[in-house]
């Protein structure tokens, strides 16, 4: 499956390296993990990361994005990480790119780049570039490793999710014959402090259930003006507040922002992709997303989701 990339990276330069908006611990530790793989194996690469900031992620070695000049695209090779469509893609001057190649691991929707590596099978997009280095026999930097393994943990949801396999944990072990710090990786990923252990207490009273079991969290842009954090933090932050709710195999959070509802769908047994791509999202199974115009349309989806709640019963 790596063959066109690998062929593709050992031929260009400059490398720039992209991935979604509002990043995530897997497409952030894919970014970092590839762009050090790359100047470790062939030194003298220009190898570059652009994107928008890391925020909570900026625990990581090498989060802060590089300055690129537009010229630099006109050679370059783009690489688009943990996206399934173009307009999720942080920095949409990979279009002017000589050259474009994809690693992900959403269900396929389009073709969106030159070259395409995509498998739905893996945990997360670092499990796909861990996997690329093992076959290319790359030699592999600490600060590689511990971004990978980050990038593992988080989108393997702490390797519970049943996406999570033998292969995970064979390329886990394969990181960790580098001394991968853990304990700071987990403390960084998972240890809060009073303010946020209220704030999360605030959302837990805040969950609602539709007729037919289909928990939800929304919010709206004058809490979160009166919260006063970012919205990362409760977007994607809080819909995990939902994943263990007894009787619950559906769950979505609603979170308005200033270009629409952010929605973040999740289920523990049924396929809620289909509905996030008739929204003009997309992602996995059991873990898709979407930004709709307004309430409205987020309330359209619930009454979606809530069907489907029904059909399987």
């Amino acid at each position: 499956m790596f063959e066109q990339v690998l062929e593709a990276i050992a031929k260009s330069d400059p490398i720039i390296i992209h991935r979604h908006a509002t990043p995530d611990g897997d497409c952030l530790g894919a970014q970092i993990g590839l762009k050090h793989l790359i100047r470790e194996n062939y030194p003298g690469k220009r190898v570059f990361a652009v994107g928008d900031p890391a925020e909570r992620y900026g625990f990581m070695a090498d989060s802060e994005m590089d300055a690129v000049p537009d010229e630099a695209y006109t050679s370059a090779l783009a690489v688009i990480l943990d996206t399934s469509s173009p307009q999720l893609i942080s920095d949409q001057r990979f279009r002017a790119a000589a050259l474009t190649v994809r690693i992900d691991h959403h269900l396929f929707l389009d073709k969106i780049a030159d070259i395409e590596a995509v498998d739905p099978s893996f945990e997360s997009c670092c499990g796909l570039i861990a996997q690329m280095a093992l076959e290319a026999g790359w030699k592999m930097p600490l600060i590689s490793a511990e971004s990978l393994f980050t990038g593992m943990v988080t989108d393997s949801g702490r390797f519970r999710y049943d996406s999570t396999s033998a292969r995970t944990f064979a390329l886990a072990s394969f990181l960790m014959r580098q001394p991968i710090d853990t304990g700071r990786v987990y403390r960084s990923l998972y240890t809060v402090d009073l303010e946020t252990a209220k704030l999360r207490a605030r959302f837990v009273q805040k969950i609602r259930l539709t007729p037919r079991g289909v928990a939800y969290i929304y919010t709206t842009r004058e809490e979160i003006a009166e919260i006063k954090t970012d919205l990362f933090s409760i977007s994607r932050g809080m819909v995990s507040l939902m994943n263990d709710l007894k009787n619950v195999d559906i769950w979505v959070n609603f979170t308005e922002s200033p270009d629409g509802v952010l929605c973040e769908l999740r289920s523990s047994r049924y396929n809620i992709n289909p509905i996030a791509v008739k929204y003009g999202g997309g992602g996995h199974k059991k873990a898709s997303g979407a930004t709709v115009r307004d309430r409205e349309e987020a309330m359209r989806m619930l009454a979606d989701l809530d069907r489907l709640s029904e059909e399987n019963e």
